[in-house]
């Protein structure tokens, strides 16, 4: 049986050269440093990757690197979602084939089925793929939410091992952990969220700020995860300055700008997203250093 998805996971960005091809070093020294920093698992190729600007090619490109540079010390969730669900099936087989030790799925965005099209969509692809499925709710990227009943009813299907919550919605977070059948995680899609989902009974988030902080979002995880909710509390204050920050523009621009100030990687996007409005440099740099990061 798989073990059980828990901890900080680093939803990660996708590094630019300055021509704006994939910056195959800087991807690798990302990975590498995030294991060294003690993250618990890796997301390639989602939202914050920037994955609807890339290629089939490249995504595959970007997660064979994470699965080679990981080498086995922590899971590869890669990205898979499709609105179209004969392609998040074949999208499904090629991560797989990747080396990808699971899938990250969001809910169908833009042609926004009901509940019954939404349950039938996850569970052909779960029926196909050779790994298991993370579902992602994510209703202010999709357009709809997905409701705690439908998760439950996911929850059942044997390749189906977890949800990414980003709804926002706490108590629709709880019902889902009330009910949820044993083995199946329940991770924050919200930094901001991640103490409160974890004091629930869930297992930990899928992050964007933990691309800049590895090992303060997993010292947070771990301190919630142990039962030291007070110190946890003390690690969400420090990061609370810089998940406002990550948010300001839309994810994933400030939380590139960040990786740029420290050197990691450069702050180039693929249009249509742009890089951060310099009027919030200062509060981004003020976070940054809240959290403990020296540039």
């Amino acid at each position: 049986m798989t073990a059980m998805l828990r901890g900080a996971i680093t939803a990660l960005v996708t590094p630019f050269t300055e021509a704006g091809a994939l910056d195959e070093a800087a991807l690798g020294a990302l990975v590498d440093w995030q294991v060294a920093e003690g993250i618990h698992g890796l997301v390639p190729v989602g939202s914050t990757g920037e994955a609807v600007t890339l290629t089939p090619g490249e995504r595959e490109r970007v997660v064979r690197i994470t699965v080679e540079r990981a080498a086995g010390r922590v899971p590869v969730i890669a990205g898979a979602g499709s609105n179209d669900t004969a392609a998040a099936i074949a999208a499904s087989r090629a991560m797989a084939a990747a080396g990808a030790t699971h899938l990250l799925h969001v809910s169908p965005m833009y042609n926004k089925p009901p509940q019954r099209g939404i349950l039938a969509h996850f569970r052909a692809i779960a029926d196909a793929s050779p790994v298991p499925v993370v579902v992602y709710n994510v209703p202010g990227r999709t357009g709809s939410n997905l409701l705690p009943e439908t998760t439950l009813a996911l929850a059942e299907h044997p390749n189906i091992c977890a949800v990414k919550e980003a709804s926002g919605n706490l108590a629709q977070i709880e019902a889902i952990l009330r009910g949820r059948p044993d083995g199946f995680a329940v991770l924050s899609g919200d930094d901001g969220l991640t103490l409160g989902v974890m004091a629930s009974g869930g297992e930990g988030v899928i992050s964007v700020i933990s691309n800049a902080v590895p090992r303060a979002c997993a010292e947070l995880v771990e301190s919630a995860g142990r039962g030291d909710f007070a110190g946890a509390r003390v690690r969400h204050h420090r990061l609370a300055p810089l998940v406002d920050a990550a948010f300001v523009e839309s994810n994933p621009i400030p939380i590139k700008a960040a990786l740029a100030l420290m050197g990691r990687a450069r702050n180039v996007l693929r249009l249509p997203l742009v890089p951060l409005d310099p009027r919030h440099e200062p509060a981004l740099r003020a976070a940054l250093a809240a959290a403990g990061v020296t540039l």
